[in-house]
């Protein structure tokens, strides 16, 4: 079980990362279905804009959800929303940092408002706010 709603506050923050691969690209294809050619075909994305395949951005957004669930507030906490900002590209081999972090907590319908954003280097590429539904100690 992850933190319960009481174990929270605002301002309360944690970080997750990944390295973006060639297998994670294709799985993410495979599993959604998405297979714009930006993402895999070399020849193709090199004639546009990003000069090179880029990572789906709803992959970094996945990040983020693995970051709720798995850190904070973690296992047992269920997505009610998520608002995404896509700000720049991921390329295969980029490590996306995700940081979250408490910005409201709404202790009577038991929902927590996160700041949400992932980082390459020292740029955003995404950014948002999530919702999630926190169970309470002995709910």
């Amino acid at each position: 079980m992850g933190l319960f709603l009481e174990d929270l506050s605002v301002g309360q923050s944690a970080e997750f990362s990944r390295t973006v691969g060639e297998a994670d690209i294709q799985a993410f294809a495979d599993v959604t279905g998405d297979t714009n050619p930006v993402h895999l075909d070399a020849d193709y994305a090199a004639k546009t804009s990003f000069g090179e395949r880029i990572a789906h951005g709803m992959l970094s957004a996945g990040y983020i959800s693995a970051a709720l669930g798995t850190t904070l507030p973690g296992p047992g906490a269920v997505y009610l929303s998520q608002s995404l900002n896509f700000k720049r590209p991921v390329r295969i081999g980029d490590t996306v940092v995700v940081k979250v972090a408490v910005t409201a907590i709404d202790e009577a319908k038991g929902r927590v408002t996160l700041s949400t954003t992932c980082i390459v280097g020292k740029k955003a590429v995404v950014d948002g706010e999530a919702v999630v539904l926190v169970p309470k100690k002995g709910a």
